[in-house]
């Protein structure tokens, strides 16, 4: 790290991952001491995803040594109790940086953005996707690139784009998506600014928050037309945001909100 350090390299992030196999508090939390040892400037708790039904590799793995959704919750709670306690502020749903680093900054200030890297400062509507499956993204949609690495490897080698397919965003798809980076991102839907932005009416987003206001009931507050989250944001932004999500999957057929 020193090494990287000299190099020029002002900010380094590091991800950690919870809901392992035999992942335990006692091997979570010696994990997270290694990490700390390395003093990196931001860090990301990441719940493994056991989808064997998208990643085949994954049926080597004893389903039965998989922490539940309690154990999950234990995991990722007494990480970022560590976190915290060595200085790190928390920063969106499952992000830390240290005070004054320009994701911590960005936090603060409302200008926080996410993408599919996680929490971000950088504030441009274009992300460029590079290698086998990756996702693109443009203010009009998104883009995806041949899913394996041969079909990849054998478009760039014809000379051509590797996109295997895309979704062109209707006016719909952006509202939603900007309410739903905003609640992950600041906890909460100040109506007026969204209807502004967007050009509709706030009746208009009344009407499409009467789910999330319903089922959430007893975890958001609403302050004339803010809506916000007030109890444990960070542990139910995720689900909060499902409710405004019109493609939301089935539960539990991708990743979990833990």
């Amino acid at each position: 790290m020193d090494m990287i350090r000299d190099q020029g390299v002002r900010s380094l992030s590091m991800d950690m991952l919870y809901g392992l196999p035999h992942q335990t508090r006692g091997r979570m939390a010696a994990s997270v001491q290694k990490l700390l040892s390395l003093s990196p400037d931001r860090l990301a708790l990441y719940g493994y995803a056991h989808v064997p039904w998208m990643a085949k590799r994954q049926v080597l793995i004893d389903a039965t040594a998989l922490p539940d959704s309690e154990e999950r919750l234990d995991l990722f709670e007494a990480a970022a109790r560590m976190l915290v306690w060595d200085g790190y502020k928390e920063v969106g749903i499952d992000h830390f940086a240290r005070e004054g680093d320009p994701l911590e900054v960005a936090s603060r200030e409302g200008r926080m953005r996410r993408n599919f890297q996680g929490y971000t400062e950088d504030g441009s509507q274009v992300l460029i996707g590079l290698g086998a499956s990756a996702i693109s993204r443009y203010p009009q949609g998104y883009t995806q690139n041949a899913s394996t690495s041969s079909s990849y490897a054998q478009a760039i080698k014809r000379g051509r784009l590797a996109t295997e397919r895309g979704h062109a965003m209707s006016a719909d798809d952006m509202l939603r998506a900007d309410m739903i980076e905003r609640l992950m991102c600041r906890f909460e839907l100040d109506l007026p600014e969204i209807a502004a932005a967007h050009g509709v009416p706030v009746d208009d987003l009344l009407r499409l928050t009467a789910p999330l206001r319903r089922r959430f009931a007893g975890w958001t507050a609403t302050d004339g037309e803010v809506i916000a989250l007030v109890r444990s944001p960070r542990l139910i932004a995720r689900l909060a945001a499902l409710a405004l999500d019109a493609y939301a999957m089935p539960e539990g057929r991708h990743s979990r909100a833990l």
